[in-house]
């Protein structure tokens, strides 16, 4: 009775999962982007009186898009300066040489992130054109 005997064929079968598939709200929406979280700073924002959970899967999901974007373009500037990181200074050249990313970004500062490398046309050499006369006569040099 102390329950260190034969066991009876009740206590060996499997005991069934309180519950058996738990799945996130980011799993069933197929996001990265953690959805109840960001349902939770939509309800603690005050934003509304009622947040519905499409407000937050919606905007996981424009979060998680604008972030593969940042992500590809600032990994392309990465490897266009032969780096394997991603730093501030490629996430500036992603942000501001995309035109709709740049505007989205228009006020935002990027901390070490630099400007974008830029000579206006009017400091820049004129070149001048070198007289015919001057530049050869059509001659070879060869004595």
């Amino acid at each position: 009775m102390s329950g260190h005997g034969k066991k009876t064929a009740k206590s060996t079968t499997a005991a069934k999962p309180a519950f058996p598939s738990q799945k996130t709200k980011s799993q069933r929406a197929g996001l990265q982007f953690p959805v109840g979280r960001v349902h939770r700073f939509l309800r603690r924002g005050q934003y509304a009186e009622r947040i519905g959970m499409g407000a937050a899967v919606y905007l996981s999901a424009v979060l998680e898009y604008l972030t593969a974007e940042i992500l590809e373009l600032a990994g392309n500037a990465a490897s266009e300066n032969k780096r394997q990181r991603i730093g501030p200074r490629h996430l500036q050249l992603a942000v501001r040489t995309d035109e709709e990313l740049s505007q989205l970004f228009a006020g935002v500062t990027i901390a070490e992130g630099g400007v974008l490398p830029n000579i206006l046309p009017q400091l820049l050499h004129k070149k001048t054109e070198v007289p015919k006369e001057v530049a050869g006569d059509g001659q070879s040099q060869e004595f």
